[in-house]
């Protein structure tokens, strides 16, 4: 039932790759666990599937923030092609919906479209209403934001990032390493297995 069963890999080398999986901070590529291992592509590519699906955090730590916290929340756009507003997460780049509590951990979500009810149920689910939401001046937080404690809004578009204590550049600088690491390190991701990925980068960085 653990993520060793069935391998043939020595423990010793599946400890090696967990603990570089986990120290590289933008990930490590799986030719590079190929070549060090000197093994199969495919041995390496199932070791490190079986280590990010150990990753996941399902929610399990219990919800972001609470009384005196901050969370911030913002989606962004991974992918190749090229991206219309008027088609905002409906087949062109893929949307991704993070929640970071400041000083804490970090939760990632794919999804179709980062529309209010699918946002609103993430949210939901995942922070502690006595929290702090920060947000983009997107209309899709609006009503969301009177549900909790305070909600403090950015305004992007007049390029305001930071009032006060108000500002989402924390996330910013997460999408900044997961985007990084995706071109950088892993290349290509299919839509398949884009959040195993995030499983990888959220872990990476709740666990520093």
């Amino acid at each position: 039932g653990s993520i060793f069963e069935d391998s043939h890999l020595p423990l010793h080398l599946w400890l090696q790759v967990i603990h570089l999986m986990c120290a590289s901070k933008k990930g490590i590529s799986t030719r590079q666990i190929q070549r060090m291992l000197q093994c199969s592509m495919k041995t390496a590519w199932h070791l490190t599937h079986r280590i990010r699906h150990a990753m996941a955090d399902g929610g399990e730590g219990g919800p972001l923030g609470g009384m005196g916290k901050h969370v911030e929340a913002d989606e962004t756009y991974y992918g190749n092609k090229p991206f219309r507003k008027v088609a905002r997460g409906t087949g062109h780049k893929r949307v991704i919906v993070s929640l970071v509590e400041r000083g804490g951990d970090v939760r990632s979500f794919y999804v179709e479209t980062a529309d209010i009810p699918t946002v609103k149920k993430i949210v939901a689910e995942n922070v502690d209403k006595a929290s702090t939401l920060n947000t983009d001046e997107a209309g899709m937080y609006t009503k969301l934001g009177r549900e909790f404690g305070k909600h403090q809004v950015v305004n992007h578009s007049k390029n305001e990032y930071v009032r006060g204590s108000a500002y989402t550049n924390t996330l910013e600088g997460f999408f900044s390493i997961f985007k990084r690491g995706m071109v950088g390190v892993y290349q290509h991701c299919s839509e398949h297995h884009l959040h195993r990925y995030l499983a990888e980068f959220d872990f990476r960085y709740s666990a520093r």
